[in-house]
């Protein structure tokens, strides 16, 4: 490298730092105090006969028309009670959790300024990983049994979904929840569509959670978001030569969209291809909308994929 280039690279790193630490900056002065009640150790740890006390204070977790018996057979059931205990060697301090939650929720008031700091309950559920974090206006539910990590004993699900089981994936995870909470879905019914608001939730994880990678952000292993990177533009050239983006055709949904083993581009490279790589290319699409346009966060969650796509000058990386 020339000397002379040292000075402005110098300046760049500096202003580029500048331009983070004011933001950052004004996030870490938010005051954001998160409670945890952890409904796991009260329940597991409740004598059978005070089940009463515990309902009186948490009716929202038992829903009329189920019998006491239920509740009494999973306080003692064995396996329950197995489950409990691993959910407790690693989590017996929260901590750390709370202490990233806090800053997760500064970070939301400041692009959220109407956001409530929320009441986070922890819960041991049913394994629905489907809803692993249920984000409720003042109330933040976490399954602690779907975060034991991938290779728990307990797991008996496809690679592609317990890869994400890990403590890592809760703030994500959260972020997640509020935006499927925050924002309306697009009404169209294309592919283009799909990708878009994939590209908002994850643009949004860009903003909330500034320290963790991108693979991390996607629920993608290093490996993945590395195969995305090598193959965007050969991506990107298959949807344009299908005329894939305003098909209506829900099959490519479940091919690009939703959470797979693998993409079905029907070629053979596919078993090397990670699921969901409609939502990674609507990724790049809305980072490339905002790098773009003069617009604000609340203003790209309120514009249709049409829009955003056209005005994105998106061109994929070759």
């Amino acid at each position: 490298m020339k000397l002379y280039h040292i000075p402005l690279l110098i300046c760049l790193f500096f202003l580029s730092c500048g331009k983070k630490s004011k933001v950052e900056k004004a996030v870490e002065e938010i005051p954001v105090e998160i409670k945890v009640e952890r409904f796991d150790k009260i329940f597991f740890e409740t004598d059978p006969e005070d089940l009463g006390k515990i309902k009186k204070e948490f009716p929202f977790f038992f829903p009329p028309g189920n019998d006491d018996a239920v509740w009494l057979d999973k306080m003692q059931n064995p396996l329950w009670r197995e489950l409990y205990t691993e959910v407790q060697k690693k989590y017996a301090n929260f901590d750390a959790v709370k202490v990233k939650l806090e800053e997760l929720f500064k970070h939301l008031k400041y692009y959220f300024p109407e956001t409530k700091s929320p009441k986070v309950i922890t819960v041991i559920s049913e394994m629905d990983y489907n809803n692993k974090v249920i984000y409720a206006d003042s109330l933040v539910i976490i399954s602690l049994e779907m975060y034991l990590g991938k290779e728990h004993k307990f797991y008996q699900f496809p690679n592609y979904i317990k890869q994400n089981f890990e403590e890592n994936q809760i703030m994500p995870d959260v972020v997640s929840s509020f935006y499927k909470r925050k924002v309306a879905p697009d009404p169209a019914k294309n592919l283009l569509s799909k990708m878009i608001n994939s590209g908002k939730e994850l643009y949004l994880k860009d903003l909330l959670l500034p320290d963790y990678s991108d693979a991390d952000k996607m629920g993608y292993t290093n490996e993945q978001i590395e195969w995305c990177n090598e193959n965007e533009s050969y991506m990107w050239r298959y949807f344009i030569e299908k005329e894939m983006l305003y098909s209506d055709d829900q099959k490519l949904i479940s091919r690009f969209i939703s959470p797979a083993p693998f993409s079905k581009f029907y070629l053979e490279i596919d078993n090397e291809t990670p699921g969901q790589v409609g939502g990674w290319v609507g990724w790049q699409i809305v980072r490339s909308y905002m790098k773009n346009n003069e617009v604000s966060l609340q203003q790209l969650l309120e514009t249709d994929a049409k829009q955003i796509f056209e005005k994105s000058k998106y061109k994929p990386k070759k």
